[in-house]
């Protein structure tokens, strides 16, 4: 039997190395949900502040170990538009990862995610105690009542509000039709926007195992003022500023 290629022994060699480094961080990242989300339930009395940096320990650890196993880091560009105050963040939506980078990047916050997401167990239950704004998608005009209900008040209560546009994870090099909800609760609220667009598809693909080695390159835009602008100028001015930053670090591959 023919021996493999140098080539293809060596190709061989760094998708079996991809594979289990992938396969150990998906093992702690696991392990660590059981643990945190135990501890978390046994603190619900807490008041948030307390649950939230208890809880958000998940996230940092999970990063340290995704640095460790698969030698994937980040870098972030524009930290100083984060304020003292809250925004609302419109973020890119390609992976899994930004979904736990933001809470690395920005203060206190609450996400607008799928109410499905809270029946995981373990995960789900941990989740919850964020107190997210977790909606029914399919609910339409009710949904959007409920953005902006507790939207506000997680707003007022000096939290950020999460929310990614494109509703869903989309390929590297395209651009998602950008949802309405997130630009409503600006124009209504009067808060500024904070755009933010990453590469992280490029590292950790949608549905895909293999995490691959490298700096996801994340970047924060100036906050976008919201009170003289319409529902529409708000979403087109965060699209376009997106879009504009990812045809520099998420250019479409020949």
């Amino acid at each position: 039997m023919d021996k493999p290629s140098p080539s293809l022994a060596r190709n061989l060699f760094i998708v079996n190395g991809l594979f289990w480094r992938s396969l150990a961080f998906s093992l702690g990242q696991v392990l660590s949900t059981f643990i945190f989300a135990l501890g978390a339930l046994s603190l619900f009395f807490l008041p948030f502040p307390q649950r939230y940096r208890f809880i958000t320990q998940w996230s940092y650890f999970n990063f340290w170990w995704l640095e460790k196993t698969c030698k994937l880091s980040f870098q972030a560009q524009g930290i100083e538009y984060i304020s003292s105050g809250p925004a609302i963040i419109l973020c890119k939506h390609q992976s899994a990862w930004e979904t736990i980078a933001l809470q690395h990047i920005f203060p206190f916050q609450s996400w607008v995610l799928k109410r499905d997401l809270l029946w995981i167990p373990f995960f789900g239950w941990g989740l919850a105690l964020l107190e997210p704004i977790a909606i029914d998608r399919k609910a339409g005009r009710q949904a959007l009542n409920q953005i902006l209900l507790q939207g506000r008040q997680r707003l007022e209560a000096g939290r950020w509000v999460v929310i990614f546009p494109e509703g869903t994870r989309i390929p590297i090099g395209r651009m998602g039709r950008f949802a309405i909800g997130g630009a409503v609760l600006a124009q209504a609220t009067g808060y500024p926007v904070v755009p933010v667009a990453h590469n992280a598809g490029r590292y950790w693909p949608k549905g895909g195992f293999i995490k691959y080695p490298g700096v996801i390159k994340v970047v924060i835009g100036p906050p976008i003022e919201t009170k003289s602008k319409t529902v529409m100028e708000i979403n087109e001015a965060a699209y376009t500023w997106i879009a504009e930053v990812m045809k520099r670090i998420d250019p479409p591959r020949a």
